[in-house]
């Protein structure tokens, strides 16, 4: 009964080098493993939303340039 939000669990199949490289970075920034893997995650999704903004923003504009 914590603060915390409720976590859905998923497994991730990776190949080797890469699960390395996420371990190395992980370990970089003082995560887990499975912290760095949500970070990258939160933030890819961060950036697209953004990204479909910023698109929906210009074709707003060129319709009020018409």
């Amino acid at each position: 009964m914590g603060l915390m939000a409720e976590r859905k669990s998923y497994l991730l199949r990776l190949s080797p080098a890469l699960m390395d490289e996420l371990n190395r970075w992980a370990k970089d920034d003082l995560r887990s493993l499975n912290a760095q893997i949500e970070y990258l995650l939160r933030d890819a999704v961060r950036r697209q939303r953004r990204w479909i903004i910023e698109e929906l923003e210009e074709e707003r504009g060129k319709e009020d340039e018409a």
